[in-house]
């Protein structure tokens, strides 16, 4: 496949700029070396596909707002904890007494409210597509179960409206995507069919070993050796064209699409969820009134234009110096699957 993909870069001959939009994809492209072993002329560039990198600053400092209110409980992802709000992170709240839950599950969080009757638990429920339909799943089970103190904090995000911005963006330029092998496991290929038809660029849905990644590249350049453009599967051991129908009905059920604010990317209509009315009963805005400002991004860091794929780690200022994973400035230094953090730990441009 490497001999393949030289072979198609010198037909192609120009340069190409490929997206990889899943933070796990980019984690795995250094992890296997990938850059190392494909022609310089093919450029990889992030996304936005990191759940804890686009979670927005007033998401954070809104669930903070809410484990600090008499008599609630929030439960949050380990990898949420470190995220810079405003003024602080949930690891910071919490270790001056802000009621927080590290959950693995949002049944988790369930089981927790279920066992705490005198408390309100509330749910940070972040996440693309792979997470929401198991907390759809877990609001089935609360109302089955009869828990009637467990409420959510919907900070979903949908990842196709964010690909139509940036492709709306005259600040991106990019000849092709690699596109999210778990998200496209429960939504199929069909929602991306946009990126051919209306923009005619090619797209990938691509797994995350290593040959998965080379062949997923392969696939793209043929694509634009050839002048085509589609939506192909190259995980099909995962991904069907259909997606996974019953987690979507779950989802759609209890969720409608919402115009999101995303971290660097700004309010990208429908691209998030929010509850249907029969559900609001779930929803903690109408139990308490979270009311907490818009704040800016960190003077200097550069984790909007990385999610953009504007510009890449290494061009930030405060990378591997003030913004480090131990004391992050900006949300792509938090997450495993954040672009800066890959950056610091495989590229050692950093030492």
């Amino acid at each position: 496949m490497v001999e393949k993909i030289k072979s198609l870069a010198d037909q192609i001959g120009r340069p190409v700029k490929l997206m990889e939009v899943c933070g796990t994809h980019t984690v795995a492209i250094f992890r296997h070396g990938i850059r190392d072993i494909i022609p310089k002329d093919i450029g990889l560039l992030s996304g936005p596909g990191c759940p804890v990198c686009v979670t927005p600053i007033k998401d954070v400092d809104a669930a903070i707002a809410i484990s600090r209110l008499e008599g609630a409980i929030l439960s949050t992802f380990g990898d949420m904890m470190r995220v810079p709000g405003s003024k602080q992170s949930l690891y910071h709240a919490q270790a001056e007494g802000a009621h927080i839950n590290v959950v693995y599950s949002p049944m988790d969080a369930l089981k927790l409210a279920s066992e705490s009757k005198d408390r309100k638990v509330v749910f940070f429920a972040t996440g693309f597509e792979t997470t929401s339909p198991s907390v759809a799943g877990t609001l089935f089970e609360a109302e089955r179960l009869g828990v009637d103190n467990f409420f959510i904090y919907s900070a979903h995000k949908l990842v196709p409206p964010a690909l139509n911005a940036l492709l709306d963006s005259d600040e991106v330029r990019v000849d092709g995507f690699i596109l999210p092998g778990h998200v496209s496991t429960i939504i199929g290929s069909k929602p991306y069919e946009f990126i051919a038809s209306d923009y005619r660029k090619p797209s990938v849905i691509t797994g995350f070993e290593a040959g998965d990644i080379l062949q997923g590249i392969m696939m793209l350049l043929e694509q634009i050796s050839s002048s085509r453009a589609d939506v192909e599967i190259q995980y099909k051991k995962v991904v069907k064209e259909e997606g996974n129908q019953k987690a979507m009905s779950l989802l759609n059920e209890y969720f409608e699409p919402c115009d999101a604010k995303w971290r660097g990317l700004g309010i990208i209509p429908q691209s998030g969820l929010k509850l249907r009315d029969k559900f609001k009963r779930w929803d903690v805005n109408q139990l308490f009134d979270i009311n907490v400002p818009d704040s800016q991004e960190p003077k200097s860091c550069l984790c909007g234009q990385v999610l953009r794929g504007v510009k890449v780690p290494t061009d930030c200022l405060l990378f591997g110096k003030s913004c480090t994973p131990e004391h992050p400035v900006g949300a792509c230094m938090v997450s495993t699957e954040g672009s800066c953090a890959a950056y610091y730990k495989y590229s050692g441009m950093h030492r």
